[in-house]
């Protein structure tokens, strides 16, 4: 079984964070930069929510509000699913289906250690797929 820890170890670690008193408009620029779609949120060191583009438009855009006049903590989700390095890869998929969400926290000791998107999901299962066909094939060839 393919866990959330095997993913980690492929793509990596880096968690971008921010903290909940900044602004919206703080955070979409540190997305652009990172090219990412989602912050982790802390506060005084504490894991807090997470903020992600879609909370952007449906709770500043669509609401009328002003991104420099918003700050995180207000349109963030804090109470964020999350899994664990020995949670499996059909979990994730699950709870981001049944969630209708595309990013989930990695945690460990209450503390963010990686974040899987959806994206990361897709990739990791084709490549475990591609992987599994090639040896396959070997096994095939050398048994001919």
């Amino acid at each position: 079984m393919n866990k959330v820890s095997n993913l980690i170890y492929r793509k990596g670690n880096t968690v971008h964070t921010v903290d909940a008193s900044a602004s919206v408009y703080r955070a979409l620029e540190m997305m652009v930069s990172k090219n990412v779609g989602a912050l982790v949120v802390y506060h005084e060191n504490e894991f807090v929510g997470i903020l992600t583009e879609r909370d952007y438009a449906r709770k500043v855009i669509l609401k009328g509000r002003h991104s420099d006049e918003t700050a995180i903590a207000e349109i963030m989700d804090s109470r964020p699913a999350t899994v664990s390095f020995d949670d499996s890869i059909e979990h994730c998929m699950a709870l981001m289906s049944d969630k209708h969400i595309r990013y989930l926290p990695v945690l460990a000791d209450g503390h963010v250690v990686g974040l899987v998107s959806m994206g990361d999901l897709v990739r990791f299962i084709i490549d475990d797929q591609k992987s599994t066909i090639q040896q396959l094939q070997n096994f095939i060839s050398g048994s001919v």
